[in-house]
């Protein structure tokens, strides 16, 4: 995963402090998306493919972690890696809040450079291991002999229940030209012969 085409949204409302995070962003060679707020970062996540979030905890109206909370709330998106950037002292109830909220990792304040380059090599590597996995489920195991589809539970069916289950298609069953051909003529032909 290249770093250049990856956009972090850097949410802190404090205007200074916001444009050190993005300046640090840039110059570890991603693409800074500024938000000066909770609300105005939602409205971010749902324009731009953003994978990254680093977010300030303490704001007016929508805070980090409820931020982090709608975003785990939405479904069927590519999974985003949420940084908690926190001058909030890290007690066991706060680090347990946090990480009820979905939060993946925490940065403090004053923010730390190398901390930062730190924490985003992590979220890098977790992202590209959530793409393999996503692939890795959308692989359909189907038997090469009967063409039955293994599901989630390891039960094997027929391709027709199987994607029926999931998207509601129906299917009509015909014969296509090439196993008329190949299956279906040279069987009538043995019932003939069979029958004379």
């Amino acid at each position: 995963m290249s770093v250049s085409n990856i956009k972090v949204l850097a949410v802190e409302d404090d205007a200074v402090a916001r444009k050190v995070l993005c300046q640090a962003l840039s110059q570890l060679g991603y693409d800074a998306v500024p938000a000066k707020d909770g609300e105005d970062a939602w409205g971010k996540l749902q324009d731009e493919n953003i994978r990254i979030v680093v977010s300030d905890w303490l704001m007016p109206e929508v805070d980090g972690l409820e931020l982090c909370r709608r975003i785990r709330a939405k479904d069927k998106q590519d999974y985003v890696y949420f940084i908690l950037l926190t001058g909030v002292e890290a007690t066991d109830t706060n680090q347990r809040e946090a990480a009820e909220a979905g939060v993946d990792d925490f940065l403090t304040k004053p923010l730390n450079y190398s901390n930062l380059w730190m924490r985003l090599r992590v979220a890098r590597r977790i992202l590209s291991y959530t793409k393999q996995l996503q692939q890795l489920e959308e692989l359909m195991p189907i038997c090469s002999y009967c063409k039955k589809i293994r599901d989630d539970k390891n039960y094997w069916q027929q391709i027709e229940g199987y994607i029926n289950e999931r998207t509601g298609s129906e299917f009509s069953h015909s014969i296509c030209p090439d196993c008329y051909q190949r299956v279906v003529l040279p069987e009538i032909e043995a019932l003939k012969k069979a029958q004379s």
